[in-house]
C-alpha cells in the first residue's frame, strides 16, 4: 500500500494538462484547453481540459476524470500502478507498506485534526462580533483598508485576549488534547502540564489548502513592543507543511487559470488588498523562502508568475532567488518591484484598479533584464565584474529545461551584452550538461532502489476501466436509477449551494438555508430511504463522509475522482457536469439564476422520485396479489389505493395533475 501522504503528494503535484499533454497536443482557448480525443477518432476537437478543476472531458465520447484517472483508462493501469506512474514523472519517492491498523488510526487522525481546524476557524471568526472583536480587530482591518465582504470571505479573525478562550471553547465541544497540541493551536504551561491557547490577543489569518480545507493560521500581534513577535503561526504538522503551502491558493486558483499568470507575493495583506481592489490572481509565501513545492503548486494553475516583491533590499534578493527556482520548473518569470517604502498591500490602498494594472505592465522585466539592470550597477565598468555577471545570467538560462526557451534567451544575451553568441551556448551547454549529470545520478539511484523493492513486490493485475455508458451501474433498480442519478447529480455539481425558500414555502426554514446536499439528505434520510443501485449509494454516502467531514464542494470532488474506487470515480465524472442535471430546459430559461432554478427544481426531483419509488412498489405488490391468499389481498389492494392517493396528492404538487 502506497501511504495516504504519499498519496495524497502525488494527487497535489499531477498536473492535468501535464499528463494529458504528454499524449496529445492541447491547445488554449481562455481558461481551458482542447484537443482531439485520444480515446476516440474525431476531426473536430471535444476534449477539453480544466486546469483550475483539475479534470479532463470529453464531449464526444463521455470520458472523463482527473489526471490519475487519464493514466489509468489510456495506459490500461490499476489504481495503485497510475499513481506510481504519476510519482516517476514528478520524482516523487514511492515507498510502500501493507496498510495497518496504525495506519487507518493516522487516517482517522488526519481529519480530526482537520476537524480541530476548521472548528477553530470557526471560532476565531465567530470572535469578531464579540465587543472586544469589533473593538480590536474589527478596527484594526477597516484600518487596514479591508472591507467587510473581504474580512468575511477570507474569514479573518480575532483570537481574545484570555489565554484558554479556544482551550476552553474546544474541549467543551469534545475535541481532545492531543489534536489542539497536534494543531499548535494550544500550548502546555511548564507548571502544571495544562492546556492554554497558542494564539491570543492577535488577528487571525487562516491558511486554506487548495480544495478549501483550513489546515493552519497566522496570528499577527497589534502592539508595537519589538519584544512581541509580530506574527505567530501554526507550527508544521500532519496536514500543515509550510513548504508545500500558498496563502490565498484556494481563492486565486480559478483567477490563475483564468488570467494564465499568478502573481507572487510575500504577505497576508499583500494578497488580501491585492484581492480587494479586483486583482484576484495572487497568492504568498507567507512566512517562508519560496520552494520548489510551492511553485509546482502554482504551475498546476499557469505557467507565467510575476514576482511582485518590495523594492527594498530583502525583496530584491527573495525575487533573485525565486527567478532561479521557477525557470527549472520549467515555467516562465517575469519580476516587477514596488517602489520603494510601499509594498503591494500600501500601493493597492493607495491606488486605483487601473493605476496598479497599467503600473505592473509598465514595470514587468523578464529576468534577464531585471537581473542586468540590477547587477550591471554593480559590476560598472570592472569588467571581471561583468564577465561574472554574464556567466551568473548564462547560468540561470541554463537550467531552463526547454531547449528553444534556451536558445531564445541565449540570443537575447548575445544581443544585449554584445557577446558572440556561440561563446554563450557554449557557456549554457556546459552548465546544462552538469546539470543534467547530477539529474542522471539521481534518477539511476532512485531506479536501483526501484528495482530492488520491485523483485520483492507481488505484481498487480492491470485494471479494466468500467463500461462507458451510467446504465451499466444501474442493475439493481433500472426504474429507480433516472431518479437516483439526477438527485446524486445535484449533489455534485451544487451539493452546497444554499436553497433560498421564500417564507411562504412549506420549505422555509427561519434558521437558514439548506444545500443542496442537506435538502436531498434531510428528505431521504428522514424516510429512512437509501439509494437502490450500489454505486450510486456508495458515491452518495462517500460523498457525506467529505461533506460532513467540512470539504468544499470541488475538493470532495476532486478528492472522489482520486479515490480507489473504480466505480465512484466514473459515476463523479460523469455527474459533476450540467448536462445532467440541467435536463428541464424551461425551468432554466425561466428563472434569472442557478440559485433560483435549483430552489425550484431540487424539491421536484425529490418528489419524482418518490413517485418512482412508489411504482416500484405498487409493480412488487401488483404482482404478489397473483398468489396471494385472501386475507393478504386485502391487505395489497389496501397499500395499493394508499399508493393511488399518494401518487395522486404528490403529481398534484408537482403541476401534473389538477
Amino acid at each position: 500500500m502506497i501511504p495516504q501522504e504519499t498519496v495524497q503528494l502525488i494527487l497535489d503535484t499531477a498536473r492535468v494538462e501535464d499528463v494529458v499533454g504528454d499524449f496529445v497536443t492541447l491547445k488554449r482557448r481562455g481558461s481551458s484547453l482542447w484537443a482531439c480525443c485520444p480515446f476516440h477518432n474525431e476531426k473536430t476537437p471535444s476534449f477539453h481540459v480544466e486546469p483550475s478543476r483539475g479534470i479532463y472531458k470529453c464531449f464526444g465520447c463521455g470520458k472523463s476524470g482527473t489526471a490519475v484517472g487519464f493514466v489509468m483508462e489510456y495506459e490500461k493501469l490499476s489504481y495503485t500502478e497510475a499513481l506510481k506512474y504519476l510519482a516517476r514523472k514528478y520524482h516523487i519517492e514511492v515507498k510502500e507498506k501493507e496498510e495497518s491498523a496504525e495506519d487507518i488510526a493516522a487516517r482517522q487522525r488526519n481529519e480530526s485534526l482537520l476537524a480541530v481546524s476548521e472548528f477553530a476557524f470557526n471560532f476565531y471568526k465567530d470572535q469578531l462580533s464579540t465587543d472586544e472583536g469589533r473593538a480590536v480587530a474589527v478596527q484594526y482591518f477597516h484600518s487596514r483598508g479591508l472591507e467587510d465582504e473581504t474580512i468575511a470571505k477570507y474569514g479573518l479573525g480575532w483570537a481574545p485576549k484570555s489565554k484558554n478562550a479556544l482551550t476552553e471553547a474546544a474541549k467543551k465541544e469534545g475535541y481532545k488534547d492531543e489534536y489542539l497540541l497536534e494543531t499548535g493551536l494550544c500550548a502546555q504551561w511548564d507548571a502544571d502540564g495544562s492546556l492554554h491557547d497558542r494564539f491570543y490577543d492577535r488577528v487571525m489569518f487562516p491558511i486554506h489548502s487548495v480544495s478549501g480545507r483550513v489546515i493552519a493560521f497566522g496570528g499577527r500581534t497589534l502592539f508595537t513592543d519589538k519584544t512581541v513577535a509580530k506574527y505567530v503561526n501554526s507550527k508544521e504538522s500532519e496536514i500543515y507543511v509550510k513548504s508545500r503551502s500558498l496563502y490565498g491558493i484556494y481563492f486565486a486558483k480559478s483567477a490563475i487559470s483564468r488570467a494564465d499568470k499568478c502573481y507572487l507575493v510575500e504577505g497576508y495583506l499583500d494578497v488580501l488588498s491585492m484581492h480587494q481592489l479586483g486583482i484576484t490572481n495572487v497568492v504568498a509565501s507567507s512566512g517562508t523562502s519560496l520552494t520548489v513545492e510551492q511553485i509546482r503548486l502554482i504551475k498546476r494553475f499557469t505557467e507565467n508568475v510575476t514576482i511582485m516583491y518590495d523594492g527594498d533590499a530583502a525583496g530584491i534578493h527573495a525575487a533573485l532567488r525565486g527567478i532561479d527556482l521557477i525557470l527549472k520548473e520549467g515555467m516562465n518569470v517575469k519580476v516587477v518591484l514596488i517602489p520603494d517604502g510601499d509594498d503591494p498591500d500600501s500601493y493597492a490602498r493607495k491606488h486605483t484598479l487601473e493605476e496598479v494594472e497599467d503600473f505592473i505592465a509598465a514595470n514587468e522585466q523578464d529576468f534577464i533584464a531585471f537581473k542586468a539592470d540590477l547587477l550591471l550597477g554593480e559590476a560598472g565598468n570592472d569588467p571581471l565584474k561583468r564577465a561574472n555577471l554574464i556567466n551568473d545570467i548564462a547560468d540561470t538560462v541554463a537550467g531552463i529545461p526547454d531547449a528553444v526557451k534556451r536558445s531564445v534567451y541565449t540570443d537575447t544575451i548575445s544581443a544585449k551584452f554584445r557577446i558572440d553568441a556561440d561563446i554563450l551556448t557554449d557557456r549554457v551547454r556546459r552548465t546544462r550538461e552538469k546539470i543534467q549529470g547530477e539529474e542522471r545520478s539521481q534518477a539511476q539511484r532512485e531506479a536501483v532502489r526501484a528495482r530492488r523493492e520491485e523483485e520483492v513486490r507481488p505484481q498487480e493485475n492491470t485494471y479494466t476501466p468500467p463500461v462507458n455508458e451510467l446504465r451499466a451501474l444501474e442493475t439493481q433498480n433500472p426504474l429507480l436509477a433516472p431518479s437516483e442519478r439526477e438527485l446524486l447529480g445535484f449533489i455534485l455539481t451544487d451539493g452546497r449551494t444554499p436553497l433560498t425558500f421564500e417564507s411562504d414555502s412549506e420549505f422555509y426554514d427561519p434558521e437558514g438555508a439548506p444545500t443542496v446536499a442537506e435538502f436531498i439528505d434531510m428528505a431521504l434520510g428522514g424516510d429512512g430511504i437509501e439509494f437502490a443501485n450500489d454505486a450510486y449509494r456508495r458515491t452518495y454516502a462517500a460523498y457525506f463522509d467529505l461533506y460532513d467531514a467540512g470539504k468544499e464542494q470541488d475538493g470532495i470532488v476532486r478528492d472522489l475522482m482520486n479515490g480507489p474506487d473504480d466505480d465512484i470515480r466514473f459515476v463523479v465524472s460523469q455527474l459533476s457536469d450540467d448536462k445532467y442535471t440541467l435536463s428541464v430546459k424551461h425551468f432554466r430559461e425561466a428563472l434569472t439564476t442557478r440559485e433560483s432554478w435549483l430552489t425550484n427544481f431540487v424539491p421536484k426531483a425529490i418528489l419524482a422520485y418518490h413517485i418512482k419509488r412508489l411504482q416500484a412498489d405498487q409493480t412488487a405488490l401488483t404482482r404478489e396479489l397473483a398468489t396471494a391468499g385472501p386475507d393478504r389481498q386485502v391487505e395489497i389492494f389496501g397499500a395499493l389505493g394508499r399508493i393511488n392517493e399518494l401518487k395522486k396528492k404528490i403529481n398534484i404538487k408537482l403541476g401534473r395533475l389538477k
